[in-house]
């Protein structure tokens, strides 16, 4: 969750006041300090490769784009958005939202009103292919690989290592063809670092560990009753996409090494999805050109068991908007009387004050007394 006061998380669960603030730039500039909006919403999803998401109805019909130039336009134009709270005394607090490029503006020229969509900076490292092949060789360690990758595409892009300790380990020779996804490039290299990388509400690319739900620090409480901010919840539970084996493979020409396997399997007792129990055999296969040894191999493996037997529990909320709240943040939901603890898988935040923020939640695990 982004830095807030505790006076910010005290009045969402009150009645209060909200802003938003959306502000146009065009290279560098700002061209419009505050675009008046009617409707939006921002939506963060840990299962889109563009981890931020953008629309906005304006009702003005002379924002409509028509040349090149105009803070509307498709041509590198960005959005940078917040949401936050005046406070009685008339101070604001604001929340960055992300900075968002301008896609698809269209609407009638005469009457409006005028919708568009953005995303967040991943969109230029994915049009950005590949023109020729293109090697990790001299990039010694996954992070500076993944940096080369994306400052090829945004030279001045801010890069930020939040892995535990910063980790940064070697990184084998992979080469990948010309007219292939630059951005499916960086996350096989995060990967290999068992990692993710997305962009941040403050247009950073973030290399993170992978969120679990049993070692998270739980940043948010959504309860229901009175003084709570949860609203309605329905939930969802599925065999769909949950494994209890993971057999990971590597074959990196490049590196001149022989193909190289390992399988794990879940071999807890316990476990409702233990190999040759009731829940039979589901292997998941991964493979990786950046994993070259064994142990390379083992460690993927393990790393993904943990996620392949987690309960496919799916859990939908609308509650109070939180504009603080990020993909990844471990949330405590008090409901039915019960504590659940669940990663968040997306949100989308209203950036009007009518409606309720969308939660889908993912990992639910009953909190010990």
């Amino acid at each position: 969750m982004q830095d807030v006061t505790p006076q910010f998380l005290q009045t969402l669960t009150t009645s209060h006041s909200m802003v938003t603030n959306v502000r146009a730039m065009y290279s560098g500039a700002t061209t419009l300090a505050d675009l008046r909006i009617t409707d939006g919403s921002v939506t963060v999803d840990r299962g889109s490769k563009v981890r931020r998401s953008l629309s906005l109805t304006v009702s003005d019909p002379r924002r409509l784009p028509w040349g090149p130039l105009d803070p509307l336009a498709v041509y590198g134009q960005k959005l940078i958005v917040s949401r936050g709270i005046r406070y009685a005394g008339g101070a604001t607090e604001m929340v960055p939202l992300g900075t968002f490029r301008i896609n698809e503006p269209q609407g009638d020229t005469l009457l409006g009103p005028v919708t568009l969509t953005g995303q967040s900076s991943e969109c230029y490292v994915i049009d950005d292919k590949f023109m020729a092949p293109t090697t990790t060789r001299g990039y010694s360690n996954c992070v500076d690989a993944i940096e080369y990758l994306i400052r090829h595409s945004l030279p001045n892009a801010a890069i930020v290592n939040k892995t535990a300790g910063a980790r940064n380990p070697s990184c084998a020779v992979v080469t990948w063809d010309a007219n292939t996804d630059r951005w499916d490039a960086v996350q096989q290299v995060a990967l290999a670092m068992q990692a993710e990388v997305y962009v941040d509400a403050l247009d950073r690319f973030v290399i993170a560990d992978v969120p679990q739900v049993l070692t998270s620090r739980v940043v948010w409480d959504i309860a229901e009753g009175e003084g709570g901010t949860l609203m309605s919840a329905s939930r969802q539970m599925s065999r769909t996409a949950v494994y209890n084996g993971v057999v990971a493979s590597g074959e990196n020409a490049a590196a001149n090494v022989a193909p190289v396997s390992a399988v794990v399997y879940d071999t807890d007792p316990t476990s409702p999805t233990r190999w040759s129990g009731p829940f039979g055999h589901v292997p998941k296969f991964i493979s990786s050109a950046l994993w070259v040894s064994v142990g390379a191999c083992q460690a993927a493996a393990n790393f993904a068991l943990f996620d392949a037997t987690a309960p496919n529990i799916s859990t939908s909320v609308e509650a109070v908007p939180n504009p603080a709240l990020e993909g990844g943040d471990c949330i405590r939901i008090s409901y039915s009387g019960k504590k659940e603890l669940f990663i968040v898988q997306s949100v989308t935040t209203p950036l009007t004050a009518e409606g309720s923020a969308s939660l889908v939640l993912r990992g639910g695990k009953e909190e010990d007394a």
